[in-house]
């Protein structure tokens, strides 16, 4: 089975997923049977070039998305297909290859008779709305970013109050199902990461960056400190040559060796040294630690009301959990309560009317987390991205029920249809039951 990050698209004894190989630099798109887990078909994308992506990513991070009759598929590398459950292609909408930081793993989403894409991408961001049937645009809404650094969101779009909300960089923003006319926004520290969810009477949204809270951040050295460590011809200004290379600005704690752990300077030596001279001075060292300074503010998993009009940013805050917050993984809601899991495997759970943590603790199961947590049957159910999944009750109070080691990376989302789990690692696709 080709590698991939999309996640298990099931539909009656069909599976869909998305794979690249990256010995031959092909795409795929492959359907599953779900009785026997035998392959029924597999279909090429002729992507002319493949997508930059993050070294932790894959060029299929998008999940497939059904409606009983087609199958859509989205990869940066080419854009928008469609197929019916047999495999022939109705239709493609072939997209310019998008300018992104770490590469497209936004869904598309089928509502109605259209199909939603977030196609929010240096460029040209914008929402897009293409018939079902023929592929043909119906609508196609600007997406201006927020962002000071240009940065993109990887979020897919959820239907919420009859209206499209999109976690984007720096903000929260709705859009009219209809048109995709904007219609409230609500401002967020935040990289636009994970996918919002829907809850009884609220929306929650795991609002993350870099320098989000304290563990996240590591304090710069002084100009003298830098100097004296590091200026070996003396001249009180730091050349490329010599400018450190371990330099931390910002961390992911206990995600082991994972790239990514650690965010140098190095690589933004360019940005620093502001005359392009190549050598930084005192006052482009000082710019610079009062720019990562003002970049150092609370994120928080926030709980938005419904009903909003306009900037609602003062006004539709339920609450706002400012600890612990995770990157990847979107929260889940599931019997009056937030569950959110973050790197290290600690999992915190809120009261869905209040935000009161109700507890935080390990999970038992170390490293870095992609995968969303689900919920059946009264349990919950998280994969780290080692491969353990930890089975524990729903409750107010953490009851480990089980953890099943896979011994495989896991990024996707599993899936439970019909008492059976669907578990994709980076090597199978596993079906679970009694």
């Amino acid at each position: 089975m080709p590698k991939g990050h999309s996640s298990p698209c099931i539909w009656g004894d069909h599976i869909f997923l998305t794979g690249y190989t990256k010995e031959t630099k092909k795409l795929q798109v492959f359907c599953i049977d779900r009785s026997s887990g035998n392959i029924r078909w597999r279909k090429i994308v002729p992507a002319e070039q493949i997508e930059k992506v993050h070294s932790v990513s894959n060029p299929a991070a998008p999940t497939p998305a059904a409606d009983g009759e087609r199958v859509y598929v989205y990869f940066g590398s080419y854009g928008l297909l469609c197929y019916d459950f047999v495999g022939k292609q109705q239709w493609t909408v072939p997209l310019p290859m998008p300018k992104t930081t770490d590469g497209h793993a936004t869904s598309p989403i089928v509502l109605g008779e259209l199909v939603i894409l977030n196609r929010d991408e240096q460029n040209d961001p914008h929402l897009l709305a293409v018939d079902r049937r023929s592929g043909k645009t119906v609508w196609k809404q600007p997406q201006p970013s927020k962002s000071e650094f240009g940065a993109t969101s990887y979020s897919t779009p959820v239907l919420w109050a009859e209206q499209l909300v999109i976690h984007q960089s720096g903000e929260i923003v709705a859009y009219a199902a209809t048109d995709g006319t904007r219609i409230w926004s609500l401002s967020a520290v935040t990289r636009g990461t994970s996918t919002p969810v829907v809850g009884k009477d609220a929306l929650f949204v795991a609002a993350w960056t870099n320098f989000g809270e304290p563990d996240l951040r590591v304090e710069l050295p002084d100009f003298q400190m830098l100097v004296k460590q590091y200026d070996k011809n003396g001249d009180l200004q730091i050349s490329k040559g010599e400018f450190p290379g371990d330099l931390t600005v910002a961390r992911r704690p206990e995600v082991g060796d994972q790239p990514g752990a650690s965010i140098y300077v190095k690589p933004f030596f360019q940005m620093v040294d502001a005359n392009s001279n190549g050598l930084i001075n005192e006052t482009e060292w000082k710019e610079t630690t009062a720019l990562v300074s003002a970049l150092c503010k609370d994120h928080g998993l926030i709980a938005i009301k419904p009903h909003g009009s306009g900037d609602i940013t003062a006004t539709h805050v339920l609450w706002q959990e400012k600890r612990h917050v995770a990157e990847v993984p979107s929260p889940l809601y599931y019997d009056g309560r937030v569950y959110m899991v973050k790197n290290g495997g600690v999992v915190s759970c809120m009261d869905a009317d209040s935000g009161k943590l109700l507890y935080r603790e390990r999970l038992g199961a170390f490293g870095p987390y992609y995968s969303s947590p689900i919920a059946a049957h009264g349990r919950i159910y998280i994969a780290s991205g080692k491969g353990v999944i930890t089975v524990f009750k729903a409750g107010d109070t953490l009851k480990v029920l089980a953890r099943n080691n896979l011994k495989e990376q896991v990024f996707a989302t599993p899936a439970v249809v019909d008492n059976k789990l669907y578990v994709r690692t980076v090597k199978h696709m596993y079906a679970f039951g009694e």
